[in-house]
């Protein structure tokens, strides 16, 4: 089984150019016939790709350098060198592809649709063989030309899971259990702290032409800003979620504090955070006294975000679990839409601002400028 990992380092290297030939026609009654030395080969180039069903950089980390073939060299009888094999390494989508020296972003796939490509280095050209040479004063040129060296470059690919939706908690909220009754994931669930280690996805079916992706991240507790328990190594997964699905456990003595301690450290690690639209869960409401508990929070957190959805569940016996399921969906929904509209705005804005500075304006057709009299 292989393990998860969010980030990889790596060297890549594009193929050497092939030599060119340096040979010469030899038959029977030409004895001095012309150079005809064929070119190398064209080097490999190393092209990243994006596998929708990849969901880990762990295939990486055992691979520390990949290399694309060198092109084959040129050969006598004009006869030109293969091109060598591409290095074609396949990355999941929202990997981010930075300089390992200067942390510089180089590409970014967390747009990706489809299987997208980057050719990130173009391998060698092959040489010349030295039929090129020939002139009239040269007729046997001795002279052919090496093949281009490839390039070499080190890389630090970052990975931030693409999901519609990030569970945030503490501890033994139940995150992991909400993902298990929704879709189909399998994590690990059991009675104590931080179960939860890596990141799990899960898929949320709404109909039979779309789902929703929900990813579960291991437990937050206060300071995981700074660097405390799990630290925020996978807080950056969220930050590119459409919406929050907030766990409260009710059965915990800091069930009034804990969404508010939660929101501090999103907001610590990153202010654009708390601006996305969220949906709050008060769960184990099956627990003696658990039930009242989440209707004192329910009533603090619409007192103070009044367009909040706070619903109180029941991961364990289904309690709610239906209209958690619905909200979460609309909210999903209404957040894509939202996103769709921004961008169709953006673009129609863009469109007509160019157009204006061209000067296309109706008013503007039949204005004659100096130079363009008939």
């Amino acid at each position: 089984m292989i393990g998860f990992a969010d980030e990889a380092n790596i060297e890549v290297r594009s193929g050497n150019g092939g030599n060119g030939c340096v040979a010469f026609r030899r038959e029977k009654y030409v004895p001095h016939g012309g150079p005809n030395g064929g070119d190398g080969g064209k080097g490999g180039d190393v092209i990243f790709t994006v596998k929708r069903n990849l969901r880990t950089l762990a295939n990486l980390r055992h691979r520390v350098c990949f290399k694309a073939k060198n092109g084959g060299d040129g050969q006598g009888w004009n006869r030109y060198g293969a091109d060598g094999e591409d290095c074609v390494i396949p990355v999941p989508p929202g990997t981010t592809i930075r300089d390992a020296e200067t942390g510089e972003v180089i590409y970014d796939f967390s747009t990706a649709k489809g299987d997208e490509q980057f050719t990130f280095l173009k391998g060698g050209n092959g040489g010349w063989g030295n039929v090129h040479f020939k002139s009239s004063t040269n007729q046997a040129p001795r002279q052919a030309n090496p093949g281009q060296r490839g390039e070499t470059r080190f890389l630090k690919l970052e990975l931030s899971i693409m999901a519609d939706a990030g569970l945030v908690g503490f501890p033994n909220a139940g995150k992991s259990s909400l993902l298990t009754y929704f879709t189909n994931a399998r994590p690990k669930i059991a009675p104590y702290p931080f179960t939860t280690i890596i990141p799990n996805l899960g898929v949320l079916r709404v109909d039979d032409e779309s789902d929703i992706i929900i990813a579960d991240i291991p437990g937050i507790i206060e300071g995981a800003s700074e660097g405390l328990g799990l630290g925020d190594t996978f807080l950056k997964h969220i930050t590119r979620t459409a919406c929050l699905i907030f766990m409260i456990d009710c059965s915990d003595d800091n069930y009034l504090t804990a969404y508010e301690t939660l929101c501090n450290e999103l907001d610590k690690y990153s202010d654009s955070l708390l601006e996305k639209p969220r949906i709050v869960l008060l769960n184990k409401i099956d627990v003696d006294g658990a039930f009242d508990r989440a209707v004192e929070a329910a009533e603090k957190i619409r007192a103070a975000e009044p367009d909040t959805v706070v619903i109180p569940v029941s991961v364990h016996t289904g309690r709610g679990m239906k209209d958690a399921q619905n909200q979460i969906i609309q909210l999903v929904n209404r957040q894509e839409k939202r996103l769709e509209e921004a961008e169709k705005g953006t673009a129609e804005f863009g469109s007509g601002f160019m157009k204006d500075r061209a000067g296309f304006d109706d008013d503007d057709e039949n204005i004659q400028y100096p130079g363009s009299e008939q």
